[in-house]
Formats: structure tokens, C-alpha cells, sequence
């Protein structure tokens, strides 16, 4: 009778274990801000230890949505660590899908979330009309200012452009579109919502301030399973080589202290991502403890999150 017990159990395991994974789910395949982690030219305390250890280094932001009943993915953000951030998904997905997302959606046009772009030229993987989904602004610039026109010209890249009305869909996922207050210098700048069928994914790995923003972010927050925020910068000491009003983001501090009366549960949906090289939640374990312990979470490089 125990025999048949654990093999019982055993089965339900496996059986747990199999339909969580035929479900739809997001893999972060990089959590640090547009220069990455070690930053270049950092000699600082805060990289000497990712120069020295490269297990300590981390990639730069980017999602992947996967579908495994379709077998098909999609990438969030071109970043300059692309290459890596594609050999990893088959690495980590066991050659199960596509080496090649079904489509690229792009945030905007700051170096960390679309230079990536290049390595999809004749130079390097000359791909054949790889689905690019971005904002009307950002397709105008890619289409007329190189190298990115000559992707666009060449069919190595096919534009698609999203509006913040209609989400665009893949079955039963669908991605929205967003628009957030940033630095629009090339482009508008997007969050996503991205619904997985049964779960609702929130990414905004850049903004100016919560506040200028016409939506709640609270709110926001409520209404999903995960939201994967903003948190270039922990607070307004953090950088001592320029004014912090030519790079504004809302401040980790200022996220906490702007949900600190919200309950456990929404508190844990927030998962901090884009953090900056000078931000201790990337090189100091007791200020990452420190987020844990007042019930946030912190995207973790290579996880799933289902």
C-alpha cells in the first residue's frame, strides 16, 4: 500500500509538473540597465567583484514570452547582449523552440532595448523578415536613419506597427501596448501588458516618474499576476557624476514608500528590473534582502515566471 502511495504521488508530480509547464510563461533573460553589469569603464566597488567573477554578471533587461502548446516565442527588447540573451533561452528551453523569436516588441530607442538589431544584418545573421513590432514614431526612424534602414531595406527585419488601442495577438496571447512619459528623443517609449491567457504580465523597464504618468501605476499593479518596474536607481544618492534629473526614473525608494500600505499580495507582484551598476540591489546582499524582507521581489536572470 505505501509503494502504491508514492508511486500515486510520483504520478500527480509529474502530471503537476507537466501541465504547469504546456502553460504559457515569461523568462527574464536580463535584468540590468542599458550598459549592463559590469558597466564599461566601472572600476568602482560596486563591478571590481563582475570584473573579477563573471558568474556575477548580469545581462541587460529583456523578457521572452513562450507558448510551449504552439512552441513559439517572442522576445522583449534588442539589447546589446542579444547574442548571449538567444543562445541562453535555447540553452535553458533545451532546443525545444525556434533559435529566432516570432517577433521582437521594442520599449523604445535608447541603446539598451533595440542596438541589438545589428546582429540581425548580412554581417552577421542576415535573418529573413524577422517580425519587429514597434510605435509609429520609432518605425519612421528606423526606417530612415542607418544601419537600421538597411535591415529594414534588405528584408532582414519586417516592421510592424502597434497603436495602444488594439493589443496584438498570437492565440491566446496578446501584447499592449502602453505609452509612458520617458526621454523620447528617436521614439515614443512603451511599457507592455502582456496577457498569457490565464496571466497578466506587467513591463515597464523605463519611465520618468510614476506621477507623470496618466494611468495608476497601483492600479496597474493590481490587475496583474507579475509587474516587472522600473528600478534603475535605488535612490537620489547614487550617482555622483551627474544630476539625476538628466536620467529621471522613480526610485526604487520612491516605489516602496508608494506601495508600502498596499497588502502582501500586490507587494509581491512587483519584481524590480533595470537596475543601474551603481544600484546596491545589484552588488550588495543586504540591500537586496533589505527589498525582500518589505515583500517585493527582484527579477532574477534566467527564471521563469508562470
Amino acid at each position: 500500500m505505501k509503494r502504491m502511495i508514492i508511486f500515486l504521488s510520483f504520478i500527480l508530480f509529474v502530471y503537476k509538473t507537466s501541465a504547469q509547464t504546456n502553460q504559457p510563461y515569461v523568462m527574464v533573460l536580463g535584468v540590468a540597465q542599458d550598459g549592463g553589469f559590469p558597466h564599461l569603464g566601472c572600476q568602482k566597488t560596486c563591478c571590481t567583484q563582475a570584473w573579477a567573477n563573471p558568474k556575477l554578471r548580469r545581462n541587460v533587461t529583456a523578457l521572452a514570452v513562450v507558448n510551449p502548446q504552439s512552441k513559439q516565442w517572442w522576445l522583449l527588447e534588442a539589447t546589446p547582449d542579444i547574442k548571449q540573451q538567444l543562445q541562453d533561452f535555447q540553452t535553458l528551453t533545451q532546443g525545444q523552440y525556434p533559435y529566432l523569436p516570432n517577433g521582437i516588441f521594442l520599449t523604445h530607442a535608447h541603446i539598451g532595448h533595440y542596438t541589438g538589431l545589428t546582429q540581425f544584418g548580412r554581417e552577421v545573421m542576415n535573418t529573413k523578415q524577422l517580425n519587429v513590432y514597434v510605435m509609429p514614431k520609432f518605425k519612421g526612424f528606423l526606417e530612415k536613419n542607418g544601419p537600421w534602414s538597411q535591415l529594414v531595406d534588405l528584408k532582414n527585419i519586417n516592421l510592424v506597427q502597434l497603436d495602444t488601442i488594439k493589443p496584438t495577438l498570437f492565440g491566446t496571447i496578446d501584447f499592449q501596448a502602453l505609452i509612458v512619459p520617458h526621454r523620447d528623443e528617436y521614439s515614443e517609449t512603451v511599457g507592455f501588458k502582456i496577457n498569457l491567457g490565464g496571466k497578466k504580465i506587467l513591463f515597464i523597464p523605463d519611465i520618468d516618474k510614476w506621477s507623470k504618468w496618466n494611468r495608476n501605476i497601483i492600479d496597474e499593479v493590481r490587475q496583474v499576476d507579475y509587474a516587472f518596474l522600473d528600478a534603475t536607481f535605488y535612490d537620489n544618492l547614487e550617482l555622483n557624476n551627474r544630476p539625476m534629473n538628466e536620467v529621471p526614473h522613480p526610485f526604487v525608494s520612491e516605489t516602496v514608500k508608494l506601495f508600502e500600505k498596499e497588502n502582501a499580495s500586490t507587494k509581491s507582484k512587483i519584481h524590480f528590473i533595470h537596475f543601474n551598476h551603481t544600484n546596491p540591489i545589484m552588488w550588495q546582499p543586504q540591500a537586496k534582502q533589505k527589498l525582500i524582507d518589505q515583500g517585493f521581489n527582484i527579477a532574477e536572470q534566467n527564471k521563469s515566471y508562470q
